[in-house]
C-alpha cells in the first residue's frame, strides 16, 4: 500500500526546489502557496476564504500560507497523510531561522497533528547559483534515511551545504540546532532603518547545525514540538 505524502513549501508552487521533490516522490500530493510566502513564519488564514486553484487532480495552488496548505490537506484532500515534506527551500533554515521560515512552519504544523514531517533547505552562497540536480540527489539520499524514522510529535530539519562543483559528496551529520541569534545590524536612512546583517557572518555554536552546514556537511536536526 502506497504511503500518502504531502509536498509543500514557502517559495511557491512553481519553485525549482518543490519541482525536484516531485521528481523524487512523483506520487505525492502537492499543495503549495500560489506565490512566494518566504519568511511568513507560522501564519494561518482564518478571517477570509482561501482560494485554491487545482493544477491537476493531485496538485493545488493555494492562495494562503504554507501552514494553510498543510491544514487544508489534512482536513480535506488527504486526511490519511503519513508524511509532510516541505522544500526544498531556496536558502538555509538553520538555528533560529526555524522561527521565521514558512517552510519549517509547514512541518511544525504537521508535527502538532502528530504527522511525521521533514523540512529540506538548500543553503545558497551569496551571488552563486544552486545546482538543483545535485540538491535532488542529496534529497533522495536523505529521504531514504529519514522516511525510515517516523517520529510523531517532531520533525526533521535538513540543510544542504553549498559546495564547489568538484567537491566530494558531503557527509550527513545529525546535530542540534544552533541557539545563537542572527546579526542585528541596521543603517539609518531617510526612509527608516535598513537591515544590514550578513547571514554568513552570524555567530554559531560549535557542532550545531549552522557550523555543520557552513562546514560543507548535510545538517539534520530533530525538533520536538509536543
Amino acid at each position: 500500500m502506497a504511503v500518502a505524502i504531502l509536498l509543500t513549501n514557502d517559495d511557491g508552487i512553481d519553485a525549482p526546489g518543490l519541482h525536484i521533490l516531485t521528481q523524487v516522490l512523483p506520487n505525492a500530493l502537492v499543495a503549495a502557496p500560489h506565490t512566494q510566502f518566504s519568511g511568513c513564519g507560522h501564519q494561518i488564514t482564518t478571517q477570509h476564504p482561501i482560494p485554491v486553484e487545482p493544477r491537476s487532480p493531485h496538485r493545488y495552488a493555494v492562495q494562503g500560507t504554507p501552514v494553510d496548505c498543510v491544514r487544508l490537506t489534512l482536513a480535506h484532500w488527504q486526511p490519511d497523510t503519513a508524511w509532510v515534506i516541505a522544500g526544498v527551500n531556496q536558502g538555509a533554515n538553520l538555528g533560529v531561522d526555524l522561527y521565521q521560515s514558512g517552510t519549517v512552519a509547514a512541518v511544525r504544523e504537521a508535527a502538532l497533528h502528530r504527522v511525521p514531517a521533514i523540512a529540506l533547505s538548500q543553503y545558497q552562497q551569496r551571488g552563486e547559483a544552486i545546482d538543483w540536480q545535485r540538491t535532488q540527489r542529496w534529497s533522495e539520499h536523505v529521504l531514504q534515511i529519514l522516511l525510515q524514522k517516523p517520529e510523531p510529535g517532531s520533525f526533521w530539519n535538513v540543510n544542504f551545504p553549498h559546495l564547489p562543483p568538484t567537491a566530494p559528496e558531503p557527509e550527513v551529520v545529525f546535530c542540534p540546532p544552533c541557539t545563537q541569534p542572527l546579526p542585528i545590524r541596521y543603517t539609518a536612512t531617510p526612509q527608516g532603518f535598513l537591515y544590514q546583517g550578513v547571514y554568513q557572518q552570524r555567530p554559531y555554536d560549535p557542532a550545531a547545525d549552522v557550523a555543520v552546514c557552513f562546514g560543507g556537511k548535510i545538517a539534520i536536526s530533530q525538533i520536538w514540538v509536543c
